[in-house]
């Protein structure tokens, strides 16, 4: 058994101070009040639970800086994204998604949402391991030192009634029932939860959706949605329905499911969303990247939709500063301050992303719930002088001190137990490039 003790804690009725938590097992086992006894491990700043990273795509991290391009749209970056996909190996991805995942324990996650389409050899030849591509971000987690939903992401057309092409021919199945009989053969664990993904509207015909909804069915299933606007004019020139209710319709929202971006919503979308109690993962990095425009986070959250952050396609690995974006963006939409509270946004850093994920145990710091710690820094020149209440609206990653994930320290003194993740992540970076070209 470990104990912490933190001058002040973020619990579940908001922060406290004197906090004493004791672990074992991986798991937290007691919280309570105190000054702190000789045998406590002090934890210094403010202890929050562990962060959830509800949407990821790994092999995206080999873009950040490097797809800068003057009038450039989502359409042109996916161009890019496209070179990187058509050639990485299994041991290029595990290297990638090693440092990836890393980076992302330094900021203080501790469980990823892997939004996986990469899943076979170039062409779509399949693999002789048909999961070896999933495999690899099983040890990936692993090693960092985080727990992952796998969300096994079904691809199967190049857009609405188009074939997949190119880099595409890597991600899909040959159908609905295929995909699903891939995904069967992945074995969850300790440190691995199998959720399922609809890549977008747009990448699953019609008549699939429902059949890939009841496979998901009690998993955690995810999906892109109205991320672009054109997105939503090709569903309302095909389906005569917006992209939010074709999914209503083929049964795939609800509690279970996260709608990721939900950008360019009607009224009605909200509407459906909150009344269905749909999650919705908000990715502002890249949303501000891509040129997305500005979800209606707080429209969302007041309809009663789950709220959590992703960092997409890693742009920046800062769930603190996502987080703090969604306030941002719904101040620059609105034209006011304090759209949402510092408590609703721990919520949607914290709790959000792993009811998202399928824990609801986790982004707790609670009896029962995994022992997930977060000591972010009171001290830095970010942070210091800042109420400890309001600290998620000034830290960022470079602030969080120390990291326990489910009981094990895997960041100490801004350091990650693997070494200098920077060295990794531009050694796999410029591997998997050399890929490429």
């Amino acid at each position: 058994m470990t104990t912490y003790w933190a001058e002040h804690a973020w619990l579940p009725d908001g922060l406290a101070a004197d906090v004493r938590i004791e672990t074992a097992d991986g798991r937290i086992t007691a919280v309570g009040h105190g000054s702190r006894e000789p045998t406590d491990r002090r934890l210094p700043g403010v202890v929050l639970p562990g962060f959830a990273n509800a949407h990821s795509h790994a092999f995206h991290r080999a873009l950040r800086g490097r797809t800068h391009d003057r009038g450039g749209t989502f359409w042109t970056w996916r161009e890019r994204m496209y070179t990187l996909a058509a050639t990485l190996t299994p041991d290029a991805y595990l290297d990638l998604a090693r440092a990836t995942y890393a980076e992302m324990v330094l900021a203080g996650v501790t469980a990823v949402g892997e939004f996986h389409y990469l899943h076979h050899a170039p062409g779509g030849r399949a693999y002789a391991e048909p999961n070896v591509m999933a495999e690899a971000l099983r040890t990936a987690a692993r090693d960092a030192g985080l727990r992952i939903t796998l969300l096994d992401t079904a691809y199967l057309t190049g857009g609405i009634d188009a074939p997949l092409e190119g880099a595409q021919l890597r991600f899909g199945d040959a159908d609905a029932d295929a995909w699903a009989a891939r995904v069967a053969a992945i074995r969850p664990d300790e440190t691995l939860t199998v959720g399922a993904a609809i890549h977008s509207v747009r990448a699953v015909p019609l008549d699939d959706l429902p059949t890939i909804a009841a496979h998901a069915s009690g998993r955690p299933l995810h999906v892109h949605l109205s991320e672009q606007r054109l997105e939503n004019e090709q569903a309302l020139a095909t389906f005569g329905a917006t992209p939010t209710r074709v999914l209503e319709n083929a049964g795939a929202l609800g509690p279970g499911t996260t709608a990721v971006h939900a950008v360019h919503l009607t009224p009605e979308d909200v509407a459906i969303l909150g009344s269905t109690r749909t999650g919705v993962c908000l990715c502002p990095s890249t949303e501000q990247d891509l040129g997305d425009g500005i979800a209606p986070g707080a429209a969302l959250h007041a309809a009663g939709a789950r709220l959590s952050v992703g960092s997409d396609q890693h742009v920046r690995t800062d769930l603190l500063a996502e987080a703090r974006s969604v306030e941002l963006h719904g101040r620059l939409a609105a034209e006011t301050r304090g759209v949402l509270t510092p408590a609703d946004l721990m919520t949607l850093l914290t709790t959000g992303g792993h009811t998202s994920l399928g824990d609801p145990t986790g982004g707790r710091l609670a009896p029962g719930a995994p022992a997930d710690l977060v000591a972010v820094r009171t001290d830095t020149p970010r942070t210091a002088g800042a109420d400890p209440a309001q600290l998620v609206l000034v830290a960022g990653s470079t602030d969080v001190d120390t990291v326990v994930a489910g009981g094990v320290v895997r960041v100490e003194a801004g350091r990650h137990v693997l070494g200098d993740v920077g060295a990794m992540l531009g050694t796999a970076i410029r591997a998997a490039w050399e890929e490429a070209r």
